[in-house]
């Protein structure tokens, strides 16, 4: 069971995990090796975030235009 039942708080959530991934990749960087390595890796994790952002905000529009709802036991409906 999942805690949150908005679908927006949900993506939000999954942001920040990615935010903070890229977060560690820039803090290894500076802190270990000096290398650009973490920075492009955090570049990497930033334009997959927009690209998840914008499909997952065009899914939840959409869902919200068939269902005129945005919480997550609705989504379970769209399985037939």
């Amino acid at each position: 069971m999942i805690a949150r039942k908005n679908i927006i708080a949900i993506l939000i959530g999954i942001e920040f995990i990615l935010n903070a991934a890229a977060l560690n990749f820039a803090a290894y960087t500076k802190f270990v090796n000096g290398n650009v390595e973490g920075n492009i890796m955090s570049l990497f994790i930033i334009v997959i975030a927009a690209a998840e952002s914008a499909v997952g905000l065009g899914i939840i529009i959409r869902f919200f235009q068939l269902r005129e709802s945005i919480h997550i036991d609705d989504a379970s409906t769209l399985q037939n």
